[in-house]
């Protein structure tokens, strides 16, 4: 039988999105003070790959990713969705957008071997953590470069994110090499 092993801790990327650059930096302020410094952060893209948002969040959805100087606990995923999930629902009751949703957190964990994203709608290919958060294996490394699968979504196929997501993993593994201790 094996035995339980502790397992290393995960690197911590986040989606940031909206049509409102002032709406993306409180998200990234409130990110910051929850979890570290950003360690890395990708130039904004245009959103256009799906219209799925339109309805609650505009048009014209800019995204980033930024990954995080510290490493967090795997198990830590369902909390920092709820608590991404957390912020949204407080900017959108601000009052100080037009829409209900002026900004969008998706937050997912980087390991030497797979990229994946919590989110809270279940499919075949997800798993439950807890308190309604579902975790996907959204990008697997192998062969010395990030492969997408079949429900991968459009955004996370690109050459761009996953030139991104190399830069994380390299920073990640650079931590992960590291002395207990040492910053």
């Amino acid at each position: 039988m094996a035995e339980p092993r502790p397992v290393a801790p995960a690197l911590l990327v986040v989606a940031l999105f909206s049509r409102h650059a002032e709406a993306l930096a409180w998200g990234l302020a409130r990110l910051e003070s929850a979890y570290g410094p950003v360690a890395l952060a990708g130039e904004p893209f245009a959103f256009q790959h799906t219209s799925y948002y339109a309805a609650t969040m505009g048009a014209d959805l800019r995204k980033r990713l930024v990954a995080f100087e510290r490493p967090v606990a795997p198990d830590a995923l369902a909390d920092i969705k709820l608590h991404t999930n957390a912020l949204e629902g407080e900017l959108g009751a601000s009052g100080e957008y037009p829409e209900l949703r002026p900004l969008n957190l998706d937050p997912g964990l980087l390991t030497l071997g797979k990229f994946m994203l919590a989110t809270t709608k279940d499919q075949a290919h997800r798993v439950y953590l807890r308190d309604g958060v579902f975790a996907e294996v959204t990008l697997r490394f192998h062969a010395g470069a990030w492969e997408p699968w079949p429900w991968t979504y459009a955004d996370y196929r690109e050459p761009f994110v996953h030139d991104f997501l190399l830069k994380a993993r390299d920073h990640y593994r650079r931590l992960l090499s590291e002395p207990p201790g040492e910053p």
